[in-house]
């Protein structure tokens, strides 16, 4: 959720980055009338309820005519009490559901526009000379590495075996990112990947990504989609010590029913329904969430160099952000056979956004409670075999493996 106190002092800034969103304008309006509405009934109420509490007092020192016309003015009170309530329920129903249908205020300098203007801030790393690049699922096939055909056989489209180097190379990529992430102070986490409607809800998953969410009926919980979940609600209700930055890396297969990507990367593992991720998380005082975003960013860029691929940062426009997001920068690889870049890691400033949904604060100086900042960010997963397997590909169908990657793969420095 925005910042109510925003909000009112100024509205114009959420205007203004609901259109660069390319969101209405009118989800702001209803949200300071819903705003005005819950103060004005929750006032009525409290006079109300203050005259019936003094009336009691008045009641039972009275005597007489005066206490029978106290009485039934202290019946008709609680008459009043009663529908002022109502009225106070209503309007913070009202309130909570024009709050959580404003997405989070847009950073100040971020592109505005959609999914195609974003902004290339670097590429970094040389394209391979390969005159005929083979794509990842004849490497990975002919290694033996990706068994498409009986994914499919066994789950349905999407789906795929691991096997062989290819289990190897995955598990040898997450635990790279898993010891990168420790070596950095995060604590490793092995989360639940099945959570109930309120951690999908506070993380922002269950608005215009919930079709993208696989929902469990008989159990009310969600698969899901990214180990920032579990991450995000593990604080849910508490008040944590923010003198330094919480950080966890969290390592979890993720889900996701990828509705409405009919037809699109339907060759391989670049959109498919389960894989595995090492998953960043941050907490910190929303002051320090700036300088956080761009450490996890850094962090990302270490893995990528390390496993030695071609990529480009971009900064995300605003139409293609989350709901939670402020900010949002993705790493890109190079993809010989496609001949583009292909997102590989995400990183997300939320702000306060998934703290304020999920009762997570800190105390400031004063000892008063206040909103954390939540931040994620992507340092390994499933899809990275593809850049690795074909920037990394030899003439005689093997793939060379990085350095750094050895060491979890027995020594070897081919894949055959």
């Amino acid at each position: 959720m925005i910042d109510l106190r925003l909000l009112r002092e100024d509205p114009d800034r959420v205007r203004t980055s609901q259109r660069a969103r390319g969101e209405s304008e009118a989800a702001v309006d209803a949200l300071l009338a819903a705003d005005e509405d819950r103060r004005v009934t929750v006032a009525a109420f409290e006079s109300v309820r203050a005259e019936q509490n003094q009336l009691g007092k008045q009641v039972a020192k009275a005597k007489g005519e005066e206490r029978a016309a106290l009485l039934a003015r202290t019946k008709e009170l609680a008459g009043q009490v009663k529908a002022a309530q109502a009225d106070v329920d209503r309007a913070e129903a009202a309130l909570r559901a024009a709050h959580l249908a404003v997405p989070n205020v847009v950073e100040d300098g971020a592109p505005a526009g959609g999914e195609d203007d974003f902004v290339v801030l670097r590429h970094v790393g040389d394209k391979p000379d390969l005159p005929s690049p083979r794509d990842h699922v004849e490497i990975g096939e002919g290694l033996g590495a990706i068994d498409l055909e009986r994914g499919a056989k066994v789950s349905g489209s999407r789906f795929y075996y691991l096997t062989g180097v290819g289990a190897l190379l995955q598990l040898a990529l997450l635990q790279l990112a898993l010891q990168q992430a420790v070596e950095h102070g995060f604590v490793p986490v092995i989360p639940p990947v099945l959570v109930k409607p309120e951690a999908m809800e506070g993380t922002g998953f269950l608005g215009a990504h919930a079709s993208e969410v696989y929902r469990l009926e008989a159990d009310d919980l969600y698969l899901v989609g990214t180990s920032e979940v579990p991450l995000a609600a593990y604080h849910a209700g508490e008040i944590l010590d923010l003198d330094q930055p919480l950080r966890y890396a969290g390592w979890s297969s993720c889900f996701r029913r990828e509705a409405g990507s009919h037809g699109k990367d339907v060759r391989g593992i670049l959109r498919v329904h389960q894989f595995d991720k090492v998953e960043m998380f941050s907490y910190c005082r929303p002051e320090q969430a700036h300088d956080e975003h761009r450490r996890l960013l850094a962090m990302e860029e270490e893995m990528l160099a390390k496993v030695e691929i071609p990529y480009r940062v971009i900064d995300v426009a605003a139409g293609d952000l989350g709901t939670s997001a402020a900010r949002k920068f993705d790493c890109e690889a190079w993809v010989p056979s496609q001949g583009r870049y292909r997102e590989v890691t995400s990183t997300s400033n939320c702000t306060t956004y998934q703290a304020r949904r999920l009762g997570i604060r800190y105390r400031d100086e004063n000892g008063r409670p206040q909103a954390a900042a939540t931040l994620n960010g992507t340092l390994a997963t499933t899809r990275w075999l593809i850049p690795i397997l074909e920037n990394h590909q030899q003439p005689d169908g093997k793939v060379r493996v990085p350095e750094v990657l050895r060491p979890f793969l027995g020594g070897r420095d081919v894949l055959g």
